[in-house]
């Protein structure tokens, strides 16, 4: 059994106290995690300006490389992980194990994170709009017009409270080590396997071990992280978000909300968008704020529902290593019981419609774990409460609404993909203040231009645009 050790600024620390991480549906020990309290991080925060000093040792194009060279050892590579080595075997199985999520979920995921490494320089760019990043390293630097530019760091480290429901969402933090920003985070309480290996390529690529903090603990750890940090993410609930709301030091990541508008243009012909719709619900186990939850149209809601119910309600439960397997377990059966006790009382309502009832029971209850099965559910009107829902499972609302009302009523979007070729729809949706990435067309909501920012640019979180002037100094005196 492999055991996990905090990493304290690159170096391991023997824990006096250790987290079993389990097999999700044997309940079988896994890994052995060491722990830290949030004493231990704060102590170690005070320090964290030794982290960019290390990176700042290297070029941010040296450090770009490094990245490049830590997707290859990361996606194919073995690496010291803990006291073991381990294979990309070894860590899909382990990944898998402790989530539930399917192998073929696991490697689709680790290919991702790997892609926003190996084109870290072409995403940089863009994030930036071509921004020399010397003017990131230096503080100052000109622009290419005379005018002198002035970027400065707001934090010598990112912190990050990391999840545990899907690994996609460590390709936020993988940008500040190439910007020269070190890293504190506490991994996930069932899924450490991500940071720490992603830690152990960049390492073994060249990047200075001590940029690094590896903090696995309790509440506290990450309560320290939170506080002591200039800048840090915090993965969670719609609550947890509604918490960290205008605080500029924190980047809180949350439910998606994403959604699929069908224009009165196109809404007739719906049937050539059903595999779009299909796809933004059901990719990832529904497990991603980028997945779609609700898919609004002025008519034809309810066909468009029992489309989709047909496709998507006999997915039923697989093994993790089938690769038709598409359905996660929840690691925590009291969390799928208490969801589905949740979607009750949405169908509880009047207008509301259960159109995956036909398909068996939704709720599959093992020793250990649990599991929901894709639903589909018909709204009559927006005022409806499923309407403006989320779950952690392969969950869609169907929401019939005109579209001169829609882009008022949807709420927050993080993904809204407007079908239509409307010039005034897509204007509206353009300047919709709700919706944070726009996709025009039929583009799946799961499918993302890592190019552009999500949830925020990352470039606008850790640096500060400023004045910055210097005038000319006479000469000194030759003595």
């Amino acid at each position: 059994m492999i055991t996990l050790s905090p990493l304290r600024w690159g170096k391991p620390y023997e824990s006096l106290d250790f987290h079993d991480v389990v097999h999700f549906d044997t309940g079988a020990p896994i890994a052995k995690v060491g722990q830290v309290g949030g004493g231990v991080v704060a102590k170690d925060l005070r320090k964290a300006y030794k982290a960019r000093e290390a990176l700042l040792k290297y070029s941010t194009g040296e450090l770009i490389e490094m990245s490049i060279k830590a997707a290859e050892l990361f996606e194919n590579g073995t690496l010291s992980v803990g006291d073991s080595q381990q294979s990309v075997d070894d860590f899909v199985h382990q990944q898998s194990a402790s989530t539930g999520l399917p192998e073929h979920m696991c490697r689709s995921n680790m290919v991702k994170n790997s892609f926003v490494l190996k084109n870290m320089g072409q995403i940089l760019d863009c994030l930036t709009r071509g921004l020399d990043l010397s003017i990131l390293s230096n503080g100052y630097g000109e622009e290419g017009r005379g005018v002198i530019v002035s970027y400065q760091a707001q934090t010598p480290i990112l912190g990050a409270v990391l999840p545990n429901n899907s690994p996609g969402v460590h390709t936020l933090w993988l940008p500040a080590i190439p910007l020269q920003i070190g890293l504190a985070l506490k991994p996930g309480s069932q899924e450490p396997w991500t940071p720490y290996r992603m830690v152990s390529a960049y390492i073994a690529a060249g990047v200075p071990a001590e940029a690094f903090g590896l903090y696995p603990g309790g509440h506290d750890a990450g309560g320290a992280i939170m506080t002591k940090t200039e800048r840090s993410m915090i993965f969670g609930s719609a609550q947890t978000v509604a918490q960290h709301a205008g605080n500029p030091r924190v980047q809180a990541h949350g439910p998606g909300f994403s959604k699929i508008l069908l224009g009165d243009d196109i809404v007739d012909d719906w049937e050539s968008y059903l595999d779009v719709m299909v796809e933004s619900v059901l990719s990832n186990s529904g497990r991603s704020c980028i997945n779609c939850s609700g898919i609004w149209a002025s008519r034809h809601t309810r066909e468009i529902a029992a489309a989709i119910a047909k496709e998507i309600g006999p997915v039923d439960v697989k093994p993790p290593t089938d690769p038709d397997s598409q359905l996660a377990a929840f690691t925590v059966a009291a969390m799928a019981t208490g969801t589905y006790g949740m979607v009750q009382q949405d169908l509880a309502e009047s207008g509301v419609t259960d159109l995956t009832a036909e398909f068996g029971d939704k709720l599959i209850e093992r020793d250990h774990c649990a599991y929901l099965r894709p639903m589909v559910v018909h709204a009559d009107s927006p005022d409806r409460a499923v309407a403006s829902k989320e779950y952690m499972f392969p969950f869609v609302s169907v929401v019939e609404c005109p579209q001169a009302e829609m882009l008022r009523r949807i709420g927050p979007t993080l993904v809204g993909t407007v079908i239509t070729a409307d010039k005034q729809l897509i204007a509206a949706a353009g300047a919709c203040t709700h919706i944070d990435r726009v996709n025009i067309g039929p583009i799946p909501t799961n499918r993302l231009n890592w190019l552009q920012p999500h949830e925020g640019n990352i470039i606008d979180f850790l640096f500060r645009s400023r004045a910055y002037q210097v005038a000319d100094l006479p000469v000194a005196a030759a003595v």
